[in-house]
C-alpha cells in the first residue's frame, strides 16, 4: 500500500519541520578581514584602491595583500602594504613566503615591513614559481612556513597568521601528516590561522574538531570566497585542493552570460555560509575579495556589518 503523501498540504502536515537560522539582528556583526592582491598595472592599481576605499569604512580587523606565485609580486606587495599603513586607517597584513629567496633576503623584507609600521605578517610556504611542478626549498632559504614563523619571531614581535587547509593541502602525504604540520606551524609562534576557502560548512567544522583533538587552541579563521565566476573557481579549486559541491554547480548552471544573477547567487551563498557558521559559534571571517568590493560589501551588510564612524 502506498502511504506517501499525495498532495502538497499533506506533505506540509506530515513532513519534517526545519528550524530557521537565527535572524541577522539576533547575532552581533561578525569580525571581518579582507584579502586583496597587488596590481599588475596602473589600471588595476586604480581598481585596487577603489576596492580598498569602498571596504575601509567597515572597519575590518585587518586587510592582507597577497604574493604572486613564486614571490613574483614581492615589490608590488610591499608597496601596497606600505601605502596602506601610510594612507589609510586599516591594519595591513603582508603575505611573506619562503619561495625564491635566502633567509637573509626574507628577513630584510620583514624588517622593512616593521620599519614601515606593518606589524602583521601572513607567513606562508608559498606556491612553486611559474613552470615548476613542485615546491623546492631555496638552498639558503626557509624550508617551510614553520621555519619562517620562527625566523619572524627572532626579528620582531609580529602578529603572525599562517594558512590552514580544511580539506588537506594538495602536497600533503595524508590528512594526519597535514594536521601534524599545521600544528607545528602554530606551535612555532603563530597567532592564528586563516583557512583555504571551502563551500560546505561541515568541512570547516569537522576540521575544527580534528584540530581541537590534536591540541590546537589558537583561532582558525574561515576563509570565504564569494563565487562570481564559477568556471574560474572550479579550475582554481582543482589546483588548490578545495572541493566544489554539486549543489553549487547547480546554482550557477545557465548563468554564464548573466553576471547580475551570478552576483546575487554569490551573495546569497556566501551570506548563508557565514550565518550557518555563526550559528555554530564562529564569529570571525576572512573574505577573499578578488579586488571586487561591491559583492563583499553587500555580503558584509547582510551580516550586519555597518560603516564605522571615523575617530
Amino acid at each position: 500500500m502506498d502511504t506517501a503523501p499525495n498532495n502538497t498540504l499533506e506533505r506540509w502536515l506530515t513532513g519534517p519541520r526545519f528550524g530557521t537560522l537565527p535572524s541577522p539582528a539576533s547575532l552581533p556583526a561578525p569580525k571581518l578581514s579582507f584579502e586583496f592582491f597587488p596590481p599588475k598595472n596602473e589600471k588595476l592599481e586604480a581598481d585596487l584602491w577603489t576596492c580598498i576605499r569602498r571596504l575601509e569604512p567597515l572597519g575590518p580587523r585587518f586587510v592582507s595583500v597577497t604574493y604572486g606565485a613564486g614571490g613574483s609580486t614581492r615589490a608590488r606587495t610591499h608597496d601596497t602594504v606600505a601605502r596602506l599603513a601610510r594612507e589609510t586607517s586599516l591594519t595591513p597584513a603582508a603575505h611573506l613566503t619562503c619561495v625564491g629567496a635566502t633567509r637573509e633576503e626574507v628577513d630584510e623584507v620583514a624588517r622593512a615591513y616593521w620599519e614601515a609600521g606593518v606589524r602583521h605578517i601572513v607567513a606562508l610556504r608559498g606556491d612553486p614559481p611559474a613552470g615548476a611542478s613542485q615546491y623546492t626549498p631555496h638552498p639558503g632559504g626557509y624550508a617551510q612556513a614553520e621555519d619562517l614563523v620562527r625566523g619572524l619571531r627572532r626579528i620582531a614581535d609580529f602578529d603572525i597568521s599562517v594558512g590552514a587547509y580544511p580539506e588537506v593541502h594538495p602536497a600533503a602525504l595524508s590528512a594526519d601528516a597535514d594536521l601534524d604540520y599545521f600544528k607545528r606551524k602554530m606551535d612555532a609562534g603563530a597567532n592564528r590561522a586563516i583557512t583555504q576557502y571551502f563551500f560546505d560548512t561541515d568541512v570547516y567544522l569537522r576540521f575544527l574538531d580534528r584540530c581541537h583533538a590534536a591540541g590546537i587552541t589558537l583561532p582558525i579563521v574561515p576563509g570565504i570566497m564569494p563565487v562570481t565566476n564559477f568556471a574560474s573557481v572550479k579550475r582554481f579549486s582543482a589546483m588548490c585542493g578545495a572541493s566544489v559541491p554539486a549543489w553549487l554547480e547547480k546554482l550557477f548552471e545557465g548563468l554564464d552570460e548573466d553576471e547580475g544573477t551570478r552576483r546575487m547567487v554569490a551573495a546569497t551563498v556566501a551570506a548563508e555560509q557565514v550565518r550557518i557558521l555563526q550559528a555554530n559559534g564562529v564569529d570571525e571571517f576572512h573574505f577573499y575579495t578578488l579586488n571586487r568590493p561591491d559583492l563583499t560589501y553587500a555580503i558584509a551588510h547582510i551580516l550586519g556589518a555597518r560603516p564605522v564612524a571615523a575617530g
